[in-house]
């Protein structure tokens, strides 16, 4: 038996928080506990039977099983009016459109075809894991922006050192937000493009969580604003629009060299994505978009059952305007990891600690609205029954 050692990028990429969590979660299961899991953010609803019957026909066709070096050109002209109709934003679906094995796959892999190691990238502080691990796995520095609630959690560009600034070689945003779930209007992305422009910086804009947006708000693209398709590109998915998770499709849209040099590291990486997989997402983007509303409805209706049943027990959150996340402050004197572990010994409601999205994440925790109507409602039951939260000092109470 041979013996190694990870590496020390891996060793760096372990989340003791996470890990504490699961540790957690298999111990309440272990006793015989039921947990209702808010923690990871999949979502739970189907997708639209056109476009399942759309991958089962491909499924059937024995051409499909090759390997899938070239996508399909309806795909990518599929996205683009997609983008039209709903940003105003016009792509060539031949070099400003690339297709992903989701976003992740995109946004782990733009670091290595834009920086050198040691050479820094700005990622905001909280963010979803992969903005971090990306730019860890290439070697690169991390350059956290803070984002704080006083400024609602938007990154203080000005605070950025001109001496980081000079080194960034790429920055990374992500509105509306995952875990925060807060949104940015036309002003921050018009200051992002001053600022990528000022520094020569390119820019990755994750928009994947566009269209599960409530109360009539319309997140807005990036690249609406003038002068963004000359610093950056964007990452839009099918996977939350479409309860499309599983099948790991996504797309970056916007600068073509930028896209090119991320096109040129996924051809050592990958052969593309499954044909059938391709498939339904042209039948998802091309066809009927009810479910869309349907899925949008079901999330705000979650949202308003979770915030209206924590405001029970006098605990206060801000009503997010979209995603399927609450970004919820910790109502009680202690850190967010000990508050979710606490939690979920006393009632099986699995959360995730903030402080496992970057250090300004700690002090909150991430609700994911991933179970149907009657759990959330049990979740809550749960929760008003627990000795931690009945006895909320009135000072705590955020």
């Amino acid at each position: 038996m041979i013996t190694f050692e990870k590496s020390n990028r891996i060793k760096s990429l372990s989340s003791s928080v996470f890990t504490q969590v699961t540790l957690a979660k298999q111990k309440v299961l272990a006793h015989g506990g039921r947990v209702i899991d808010l923690s990871v953010g999949s979502p739970d609803l189907t997708p639209a039977p056109h476009v399942i019957e759309a991958m089962e026909r491909a499924l059937r066709d024995p051409g499909n099983y090759g390997y899938p070096l070239v996508p399909l050109p309806e795909l990518k002209e599929a996205l683009a009016a997609w983008y039209q109709g709903r940003f105003g934003v016009h792509l060539d679906p031949r070099d400003e459109v690339l297709v992903l094995m989701g976003t992740q796959d995109g946004l782990a892999h733009i670091t290595l075809g834009l920086a050198n190691p040691g050479e820094a990238v700005l990622v905001p502080d909280p963010g979803y894991p992969i903005y971090h691990a990306g730019p860890v796995l290439a070697d690169a520095q991390l350059a956290y922006m803070p984002l704080l609630e006083s400024n609602g959690f938007l990154p203080d560009l000005e605070a950025i050192p001109p001496e980081v600034a000079r080194r960034a070689k790429l920055m990374i945003i992500n509105y509306p937000s995952n875990p925060l779930s807060a949104v940015a209007g036309r002003d921050f992305f018009e200051g992002v493009v001053d600022f990528a422009t000022n520094y020569n910086i390119p820019v990755a804009h994750d928009v994947t969580y566009s269209e599960l947006a409530f109360d009539g708000y319309r997140p807005m693209s990036f690249l609406e604003v003038p002068g963004a398709r000359e610093v950056g590109i964007e990452f839009y998915s099918v996977s939350k629009t479409y309860n499309l998770a599983g099948i790991r499709l996504g797309f970056a849209v916007g600068n073509r060299k930028i896209l090119a040099a991320l096109a040129e590291v996924k051809s050592h990486v990958d052969f593309g994505v499954f044909r059938p997989l391709q498939y339904g997402a042209l039948a998802a983007l091309r066809g009927p978009q009810d479910q869309v509303e349907e899925t949008r409805r079901s999330y705000q209706r979650r949202r308003d059952l979770v915030i209206a049943g924590l405001e029970r027990l006098a605990w206060r959150i801000p009503r997010p305007k979209a995603t399927m996340f609450i970004w919820a402050r910790v109502p009680l004197p202690m850190n967010s990891t000990d508050f979710a572990i606490r939690l979920l010994e006393e009632t099986g409601v699995a959360v995730v600690p903030g402080v496992g999205f970057g250090p300004s994440g700690e002090g909150y925790v991430r609700i994911a609205l991933v179970q149907k109507e009657d759990l959330l409602e049990e979740a809550i039951e749960r929760m008003a029954r627990s000795s931690m939260l009945q006895a909320l000092p009135a000072g705590m109470k955020a």
